[in-house]
């Protein structure tokens, strides 16, 4: 008997039997409530990403019909795709919420950061992320990480302590037997909280289908001016791309993850529909970020790094 067709009997015996999207969604509603009784200045890490889309969907019907009771914070690179900071402005506009925006290129003008070699700004976030936490007096930041990403990402509690310096140490971390989450923490520290930790990209697009949740267009199959680099398809951008020797040609491409221009690669793909996509993905053996973010392949431990730093 297949899984399937016991999930269909389970369902027949059982009506009020919750579907794995369901328990998902009722789990990351339960973290967003814990969250709201357990802090005092929580905030929203949102890109306008898909994962960060989906995680204010979430807090959206935690919380309705009150207003999301966070803030957002957006760490801008300079080297955003402006579909996506199109879509950022209209969903703040849409739900009356606040922004906080820490820009990058702020710090790297009076001197905090500078510039790398390589034209990529991602791993540049940390600094002024942290400086947005501490600006904002935040105690809990959301994050739209998953497990399923990358294995630094794996190693994730839900609830992830980070030290006065928004530093990660693993033997810090705490169990969360049965669901029970420790918010516990020192004046000066914060706590990240992944509300996604369990959903797979597949299951996030799943949900996205089923709640008819609109996205930026890059997502789907679209014609784009791109350029080959380290075998992805990177946009030309006043961020360092292309080079002398590197070809801009027009292809018809989407993008399973979005960072910003400098790091991020476009898949060759005609999914135009939200079907296509899940198809594509359901076929696919590469996560989005081991295939296309460039960040990640700076070296072998570059999230692990980028953790212990503060970063994620």
């Amino acid at each position: 008997m297949t899984t399937a067709t016991h999930t269909l009997l389970d369902a027949a015996e059982n009506p009020y039997a919750l579907s794995h999207l369901d328990a998902l969604e009722a789990e990351s509603v339960h973290i967003f409530r814990e969250v709201a009784g357990e802090f005092e200045r929580p905030v929203i890490l949102f890109s306008g990403g898909k994962d960060s889309i989906v995680m204010l969907h979430l807090a959206l019907k935690a919380f309705w019909p009150a207003p999301v009771p966070f803030a957002l914070l957006h760490v801008d690179t300079g080297h955003n795709f402006p579909e996506v900071l199109a879509y950022r402005d209209r969903a703040v506009a849409r739900y009356n919420l606040r922004l906080h925006v820490a820009h990058v290129q702020d710090f790297i003008d009076d001197g905090r950061l500078r510039e790398r070699p390589d034209g990529l700004r991602n791993p540049l976030q940390t600094v002024p992320l942290l400086d947005g936490i501490e600006r904002g007096k935040f105690d809990a930041v959301f994050g739209g990480g998953r497990r399923d990403e990358e294995k630094a990402r794996a190693k994730e509690r839900v609830f992830s302590l980070r030290d006065e310096f928004g530093a990660w140490d693993p033997r810090r971390q705490r169990p969360e037997l049965w669901s029970l989450y420790n918010g516990k923490h020192a004046v000066g520290e914060h706590v990240r909280v992944f509300p996604l930790s369990n959903w797979t990209e597949l299951d996030v697009w799943q949900y996205i289908e089923r709640e008819k949740i609109e996205l930026p267009e890059i997502y789907y199959a679209h014609e784009r001016e791109v350029f080959s680099r380290d075998g992805m398809w990177l946009t030309a951008g006043e961020w360092g791309g292309p080079k002398e020797t590197e070809t801009v040609e027009r292809r018809l491409v989407r993008y399973r993850t979005v960072g910003d221009m400098s790091c991020t690669g476009a898949v060759d793909s005609d999914a135009a529909g939200i079907g296509d996509v899940i198809a594509e993905i359901a076929a696919s053996r590469l996560t989005e970020r081991g295939a296309t973010r460039a960040d990640d392949k700076v070296s072998e431990a570059a999230m692990e790094d980028r953790k212990r730093e503060g970063y994620f």
